[in-house]
């Protein structure tokens, strides 16, 4: 499988990503792309950004971990995933993950089988500054967990 893992402050272009991921993926019927953005709900007072700090090295490596244990379980043939840091605003893009397989459903599956471990596995702190000035540490979801977990069985 190939792969490659960024964790960046700059945008992400999807057209030439996935034109990039192609060039890679062999004989792939299918190539699903998901992109995460910033969402400005989720509180009464409305989001002004979202901050992400990661610790260099350790992350990119830890998402790497997933995406190949994902190629264990599914027949992916490659893999892109850029995972955004730094101060993002509402409908930015923050995370874009790739995944090529010969087959639609092994790439969904084991695109959605890496953003659920992302969410939980990997090792990125996120704060939400709001419009009035104050900040919070975004703490993990239940929900995240659960999806997760799901996967165990």
């Amino acid at each position: 499988m190939w792969l490659k893992v960024d964790v960046q402050a700059a945008p992400f272009d999807l057209a030439c990503e996935e034109s990039a991921l192609l060039a890679q993926a062999g004989d792939a019927g299918a190539v699903v792309a998901f992109v995460g953005r910033v969402r400005a709900h989720d509180a009464a007072v409305p989001l002004s950004a979202l901050w992400l700090e990661h610790f260099p090295g350790v992350t990119e490596a830890e998402i790497a971990r997933i995406a190949a244990l994902a190629a264990d379980r599914w027949p992916v043939t490659a893999c892109r995933v850029i995972h955004r840091v730094g101060a993002l605003a509402p409908g930015e893009g923050i995370v874009l993950v790739l995944m090529a397989s010969p087959h639609r459903a092994a790439a969904f599956e084991a695109a959605a089988y890496l953003m659920d471990y992302l969410k939980t596995e990997a090792p990125f702190w996120k704060r939400e500054d709001l419009a009035d000035g104050s900040h919070r540490w975004v703490e993990a979801r239940q929900t995240d967990e659960a999806a997760r977990a799901r996967w165990e069985s």
